[in-house]
């Protein structure tokens, strides 16, 4: 059994309009590619920057030349496009000859960027793991924006469950303090130390390092041949080039991987590849074709690689650190000339090639983050249809963008479309996979990377601690049954859903799950039977402290058509006494004319604030004509001795332990506040609990134009100089 009170407020909160319906719970027994070849057209984007880096803006379509394998194209279709605003799909499905129903309005920054770091973390040395730890964190403090979306991943995948796109800055965070140098060191035992590079030297037949090693080796045994001399040379060099490709292998097939997913995200993704850089020897290795793979699948997946050398400024010279060999005869460091570059040719490579570019020798790590993001905030979209020889061979096609009588300008676009030659591409098989069971396809669902939005489902997760059972986590979820299938049965029209959830733990251990099957009886609306607009189910456990994602599912057991969100929140550790709050339990109260609200107030002004009826909104999506109204408690905080009665004798009158708390409430857009509200105090008078202070308001939202919004609430206890905040994300529409 729930404690009272929060079951009265969670009630309340999520009384939506499901009455009438016979809902009986049982257990139960992507997106489109951002560059890709079809018979309609085939688009890229590209960006023009003049040789200060200044974007060249307003450029015109008759002012660009467009050739594919050399010869010129006609462009069909060309846009300039801000990168994270809402209409940005709309005109990449522009672009790809699709159209998108409804209204699309330019507010910028409304839907957000998407910004991976993929970290190289078996090249990192730990000093560079520092620099890049800070460079993250930075971009998380300072450079991400409200409605961005971010992820940290590793090649070692040693980040765990928090390796996962979100815009919750606490899970980035955590992600970014796990990252670790996985470096191992290639060198073997004998003497002289030989690094990577220069066995790549050795195999390239450099004949100066050869016969440095050569002659290292006579010189500790003369009775040695120099021909054995030279074999075990050999050896020794191959030994370690093998155990580096094998390493690098790791890495370029783990960013494939990583490009791969970013298919499944909307729009254009920018990705940081940070490495301390690594070799590559055609001869015997295929990593080369790997570049090559990536380049076409960053093509397919809209993502542009920017390419970060971890290192910063370097020389190329060893430092203190590293063992290496003495050389009189300067043949080692005629050879290591080229070390540095060669180390970044590939990370070069990558970038250039997917339209972006490298970050080198610089000691400001943070400031080539923040160069990227400004060069990739605004871009231009082209697309060109596709001869019949390109529809029926989708081998990878040369592309060349460049601007009319204009050499002076720097143009940056993806060099290619299609598949490499070596690119191994799946081959299709026309058996039909059997269909899967219910429970398989919903756990299938649940572990996916990212949400899926064929059946859309909503999620709202809300943090409350009670004296008898502490901390309680509540998931409340929404199902919208429109789309769901309609089965004719004995009892007459039935949609049967089912819906499972589960929440983890920082280290993505199930701490808690369900699954519940919804069986519907759908009564006829006229001649027509459809099913109710959504299903509303309630879960409830009980966590401690820590960092947890929750993942839901529905599944339509009738088609299998699904849909999933995953949330995450924080729960504060009360343990500890320091000032915290529960989560802000939001609701809408709709006003429809102002009799209705007049009305409304009227009824409602009688009840406690935090106990009048609203309806929990679950999908946090508002009209502008309704009123947002939010609840929270206060935890632990300090109260000092009240005199009750002060016109009474000093005899007579009594003290009270009173928190002093005073509250702001904010609202921002595009990290800009739009609603500041006068710091006030909490009134705390006839609250049973001091300890669970609670606090409610309303915000009107007809000030407010459709977009993006953040809620924040910070309350200041003046008693311990301490304060708290916390944050709700909501739609305007």
């Amino acid at each position: 059994m729930m404690p009272r009170l929060l079951t009265r407020v969670l009630l309340l909160f999520a009384g939506c309009g499901v009455f009438g319906l016979r809902v009986h719970a049982q257990q139960p027994t992507q997106n489109e590619d951002v560059v890709r070849v079809n018979t309609e057209l085939v688009q890229t984007d590209f960006m023009v920057f003049d040789k200060q880096g200044n974007f060249i803006d307003n450029l015109k379509k008759d002012q660009l030349v467009l050739k594919i394998d050399g010869k010129p194209r006609e462009i069909t279709f060309f846009d300039r496009v801000t990168a994270g605003s809402r209409n940005e799909e709309a005109q990449l499905a522009a672009a790809r000859g699709k159209t998108t129903t409804g209204p699309v309005t330019a507010v910028p920054l409304d839907r957000g960027r998407i910004v991976l770091f993929f970290v190289d973390d078996l090249h990192l040395s730990p000093s560079s793991v520092t620099y890049v730890r800070d460079t993250l964190k930075q971009f998380v403090d300072r450079d991400m924006g409200q409605n961005d979306e971010a992820g940290v991943a590793s090649v070692s995948g040693m980040l765990g469950f928090v390796q996962q796109v979100t815009n919750n800055k606490r899970v980035l965070l955590a992600a970014i303090d796990r990252l670790r140098s996985q470096k191992t060191s290639l060198q073997t035992a004998e003497y002289p130390p030989m690094s990577d590079y220069q066995a790549l030297l050795i195999l390239q037949h450099d004949q100066d390092v050869f016969d440095f090693f050569i002659d290292a080796l006579l010189k500790e045994d003369p009775m040695l041949a120099r021909q054995t001399a030279a074999e075990m040379v050999n050896a020794r060099a191959g030994q370690m080039i093998e155990e580096g490709s094998a390493i690098t292998t790791r890495t370029l097939a783990t960013l494939k991987g990583f490009v791969d997913l970013a298919a499944n995200m909307p729009g254009r993704k920018i990705v940081f590849f940070i490495s301390d850089g690594f070799f590559i020897d055609r001869n015997r290795s295929d990593n080369y074709d790997h570049l090559q793979r990536i380049t076409a699948a960053a093509g397919r997946a809209g993502v542009v690689i920017f390419s970060v050398d971890s290192r910063g400024l370097t020389t190329g010279l060893p430092d203190a650190s590293m063992s290496v060999a003495v050389d009189p005869s300067g043949r080692l460091q005629r050879a290591a000339i080229g070390e540095l570059r060669a180390s970044q040719d590939a990370m070069n490579v990558v970038a250039s090639d997917t339209g972006g570019r490298a970050f080198f020798n610089s000691n400001s790590l943070s400031n080539s983050v923040s160069t990227a993001l400004k060069e990739t905030s605004v871009y231009y979209l082209l697309a060109w249809r596709p001869d019949n020889e390109e529809q029926r061979n989708p081998k990878y096609r040369k592309v060349e963008v460049s601007i009319a009588g204009r050499s002076d300008l720097v143009v940056r676009y993806r060099r290619g479309f299609g598949e490499p030659p070596s690119s191994e591409t799946a081959k299709s098989n026309n058996s039909t996979p059997p269909p899967k069971v219910p429970n398989e396809q919903i756990n299938a669902v649940l572990r996916g990377t990212y949400p899926v939005t064929n059946l859309p489902v909503s999620i709202s997760l809300n943090f409350l601690d009670t004296a008898r059972y502490g901390g309680t986590l509540t998931t409340s979820i929404k199902v919208n049954t429109q789309s769901l299938s309609i089965d004719n049965q004995s009892g007459g029209p039935t949609s049967v859903v089912d819906v499972a959830g589960v929440v983890l733990n920082d280290q993505g251990k199930a701490v808690s799950s369900f699954n519940k099957r919804f069986t519907i009886k759908i009564t006829p609306n006229g001649a027509v039977a459809k099913p109710p607009e959504t299903v509303f189910y309630n879960h409830f456990a009980l966590v401690k402290p820590g960092l947890y994602q929750v993942r839901i599912a529905a599944v339509d057991v009738k088609t299998g058509t699904s849909g999933s969100a995953f949330e995450w929140i924080e729960i504060p550790d009360l343990q500890s006494s320091e000032l915290a709050l529960s989560s802000l339990i939001v609701g809408e109260r709709k006003l429809e004319i102002e009799g209705q609200q007049a009305e409304a107030s009227a009824n409602e002004s009688a009840k406690p604030a935090e106990m009048q009826q609203v309806v929990l909104n679950v999908d946090h999506r508002f009209a502008r004509s309704s009123v947002l109204r939010f609840l929270t408690f206060v935890y632990n905080a300090k109260t000092a001795s009240v005199e009750t009665n002060p016109s009474q004798t000093s005899a007579t009158a009594t003290k009270t332990s009173l928190p002093d708390l005073a509250v702001q409430v904010q609202v921002f857009r595009d990290n800009e506040p739009v609603i500041t509200a006068p710091l006030h105090k909490i009134n705390v008078e006839g609250q049973p609990d001091m300890q669970r202070v609670s606090y409610a308001a309303d915000l009107k939202l007809n000030d407010l134009s459709p977009g993006q919004y953040v809620l924040q609430l910070t309350v200041i206890d003046r008693i311990a100089k301490a304060s708290a905040s916390q944050k709700f994300s909501f739609q305007v529409e």
